[in-house]
């Protein structure tokens, strides 16, 4: 196993834990919030996860899963570019968007949507590391 797909099935596997984390415990123990305080909590989750550390990593893993992809891993490195990195995008950010400008009657569709499209991240990324691993 080369440098590269070592860094990527330890990145998106990270990546894997992260969403894990949040379906499992974050938005479960945020659902047992009130509307206005789960929605709080949720914007400043949403403000602080946009640091440093974690911008690297999920960017970074869209970098290395894309060069994967060239070098012939193809299912593995699309799992995470466009199971996580382009779904994340184009479903979770504009969502997290809708939220800040909207008042806490969103919350409960926000809290279901969100939560099954995590779903969908948190499967992907394993589904990458996994694929990875196999050389896939």
């Amino acid at each position: 196993m080369g440098t590269t797909t070592l860094i990527a099935v330890a990145a998106t596997g990270l990546m894997a834990g992260v969403f894990f984390a949040f379906s499992v415990a974050v938005m479960p123990g945020l659902a047992d919030l009130t509307p206005e305080h789960a929605r709080g909590a949720m914007r400043r989750i949403n403000a602080r996860i946009q640091n440093p550390v974690f911008l690297l990593v999920f960017l970074g893993t869209a970098v290395v899963c894309g060069i994967e992809v060239f070098q012939g891993r193809i299912a593995g490195g699309l799992l995470y570019v466009l199971g996580c990195f382009v779904l994340t995008m184009a479903v979770n950010v504009p969502m997290n968007n809708r939220l800040e400008r909207t008042d806490d009657a969103y919350w409960p569709e926000y809290l279901r949507k969100w939560t099954l499209w995590n779903h969908v991240r948190a499967a992907c990324c394993l589904a990458s590391t996994v694929t990875l691993l196999l050389g896939l």
